[in-house]
């Protein structure tokens, strides 16, 4: 494999051996599809850019925070209803006379004393109520930024899932390819193994070894057997997490490159960009924004409200049910409401305000703690996978040489055939090992530039098109009124 410190990484390396074996592994890749276009770890990272669930489910979520922004508008907003009734009314009245000459006076003309009558009414008749809040003590203004900062917020949390939906990605990949690499080492060395084994039959055959030099190379024949098969195992199950997080079973992947060129040059630089641009640190501050602005919200309820309160109603039959009466209203109401005392409700609601935005800075410091501790292990990480491999390369280099040499002094009887498996199994665990720390390097630089905040499909350069939160926001915050969500995504 080609890689500029010897694999699965970059620049091709002096290490022969090493590049046999990413021979073997891209060729087990492409088994199934030699025909097939290459796969290569930004194509599969773009991939996973588009239709990684957790992705878009990130990204769904942000969409859901944009809605707050024309919830909180609403407040100061007009509101308008229309209330109809109808139905059937039966009145019975007696209405008495009002005093004695007139009781008199009835009596001498032969009428009763009282009227009374009965009859069916139909009232019916609508409302139009119109209403408009002209002040409410601010709580709709620092409604709407607290909104928007928790939407600021949902967008650095998407940043986050992007960073670990490309990490993972990458890693998914890189696995892959090791663990494809891995399989074909294992399956060489059982051939290689199996030879071994047949020349010490011939051995014993004349003489020359022992019954115990034969057990010893079926044994180690038994075991590569078993090793194989669990690099196998744990080749499938690369493959499923492969799968999982770039949306396609993989097949001819070409390697990876590590992105060191993209990090700042020193620890410092890294972690005084990880304090200002990390997702979860720009997140932490936005909940912050949002606090400080709920305890405003808060506050509200202890200011004067002033709306205007409009009403027409046209109503029939409505005047004590009397067939035929007819009725139209229309009044302008201004309406001042100063709260003195409610229960007290309203001063535990700032005060949990204020303790919820003690508490939002209490964890912006925790993020920021976090996210140096990230980089500091990010980096270290690196650092020592870059070292592996070296001595790794000096590994396999000196296990190739050790393993000659013992072959030919085991023809001479100068070693045992103990001895000649042994330094089989070094070389084996040396290019193994080799082939893991490239694999670490790899996926260390991805690992350290998320630390820092800037892994991204932007800084990446993928293929595709980059999504944009904001269009989202600018379709619906001034969105007055409609149930369909809007195209932008």
């Amino acid at each position: 494999m080609a890689t500029d410190g010897g694999g699965l990484g970059g620049r091709r390396s002096a290490c022969f051996p090493y590049c046999a074996v990413a021979v073997l592994a891209f060729a087990f890749v492409s088994v199934a599809t030699d025909q097939a276009a290459a796969e290569s770890l930004l194509s599969a990272l773009a991939r996973a850019y588009y239709v990684n669930p957790d992705l878009n489910q990130s990204r769904a979520n942000v969409r859901v925070r944009d809605e707050d922004a024309p919830k909180a508008k609403a407040g100061l907003r007009p509101k308008a209803s229309i209330t109809a009734q109808a139905g059937a009314q039966y009145a019975a009245i007696k209405i008495p006379f009002g005093g004695s000459s007139s009781q008199q006076a009835g009596a001498a003309s032969g009428a009763s004393g009282d009227f009374q009558d009965t009859y069916v009414g139909y009232p019916r008749g609508a409302t139009l109520n119109l209403s408009q809040t002209l002040f409410d003590g601010f709580k709709t203004e620092n409604s709407v930024r607290q909104a928007e900062s928790g939407v600021f917020a949902a967008r650095s949390t998407m940043r986050l899932t992007e960073q670990a939906t490309l990490q993972n990605g990458a890693t998914a990949y890189m696995n892959v390819l090791r663990d494809t690499a891995v399989v074909s080492l294992r399956k060489n060395n059982i051939a290689v193994l199996d030879e071994q084994l047949k020349q010490t039959r011939d051995r014993f055959q004349v003489g020359e070894v022992t019954r115990t030099d034969v057990a010893q190379a079926e044994a180690s024949v038994s075991l590569a057997r078993s090793e194989f098969y669990a690099s196998q195992a744990q080749l499938k199950n690369s493959m499923a997490n492969y799968r999982q997080i770039i949306g396609v079973e993989p097949k001819r992947l070409e390697p990876g490159r590590s992105l060191e060129p993209l990090l700042p040059k020193s620890l410092e630089a890294a972690i005084a960009i990880a304090i200002v641009e990390h997702p979860g640190v720009t997140a932490a501050l936005h909940q912050v924004d949002a606090a400080a602005l709920a305890v405003k919200v808060a506050e509200a309820a202890l200011m004067p409200n002033l709306s205007v309160n409009t009403q027409v109603s046209n109503q029939y039959d409505s005047f004590l049910g009397l067939p035929g009466s007819k009725q139209f209203t229309a009044s302008a109401i201004g309406q001042l409401n100063v709260p003195l005392y409610q229960g007290g409700s309203e001063y535990a609601s700032i005060r949990q305000a204020k303790e919820q935005l003690g508490q939002a800075r209490l964890n912006a410091d925790v993020q920021r703690d976090s996210v140096r501790a990230s980089v500091v292990s990010s980096y270290g990480l690196l650092e020592t996978a870059k070292a592996s491999i070296a001595s790794g390369q000096a590994a396999v280099k000196a296990a190739e040489t050790a393993l000659a040499g013992v072959r030919e002094e085991a023809k001479v009887g100068q070693r045992t055939t103990l001895d000649v498996l042994n330094a089989q199994q070094s070389l084996l665990n040396a290019r193994v090992n080799l082939l893991t720390s490239q694999r670490d390097r790899v996926v260390a630089s991805y690992a350290a530039l998320g630390s820092i905040g800037r892994l991204s499909a932007q800084e990446l350069d993928l293929a595709v098109a980059l999504y944009d939160p904001s269009v989202h926001l600018d379709q619906v915050q001034e969105k007055w009124f409609g149930v369909d969500t809007p195209d932008g995504q």
